[in-house]
């Protein structure tokens, strides 16, 4: 690590402190330049690789926790649904999300993710995004997703 001070080229300095810091997210280190004898801090993190979503038309994105988000509190709109409970739904989608350790995801993987959730939380909240999620060419598909909900 370059000394800000002297800007040793040869990058000597020692390790004098270390602790985590940010919940242990970030490592705050005290450094002294071995050179000038100055002090100063560093932070390390471990750099994310940014996790990609596969578009059904084949486009990629940066996956985005905000924009699951936004589609449950659509589809949970003026339902009994807390927004602790949609935090929870958000979180478990991500975690899922992430424990496949892949760099890249298929939308359809997070939109199963997705309605394997809501069903369990609220149902009309599930019909109102599998509206969306899935294709539903006549009104015949939409009562075959019904049937199960309503125990037929």
């Amino acid at each position: 690590m370059r000394c800000p001070w002297c800007q040793d080229p040869e990058n000597r300095s020692k390790v004098v402190d270390s602790r985590e810091s940010g919940a242990g997210v970030t490592i705050r280190r005290r450094r002294e330049c071995l050179s000038c004898g100055k002090r100063y801090t560093t932070y390390e993190r471990v750099e994310e690789a940014p996790l990609r979503v596969i578009k059904k038309d084949g486009r990629r994105e940066p996956f985005s926790r905000d924009k699951i988000r936004a589609c449950v509190e659509i589809s949970c709109r003026k339902l009994e649904v807390s927004a602790d409970e949609i935090d929870g739904l958000v979180a478990q989608v991500e975690a899922a999300v992430l424990a496949l350790g892949e760099p890249e995801v298929g939308s359809s993987f997070i939109g199963a993710q997705i309605m394997e959730r809501l069903r369990a939380l609220n149902k009309v909240a599930y019909v109102r995004y599998a509206s969306l999620y899935r294709v539903f060419r006549e009104p015949e598909d939409f009562l075959d997703e019904l049937r199960p909900l309503l125990g037929d």
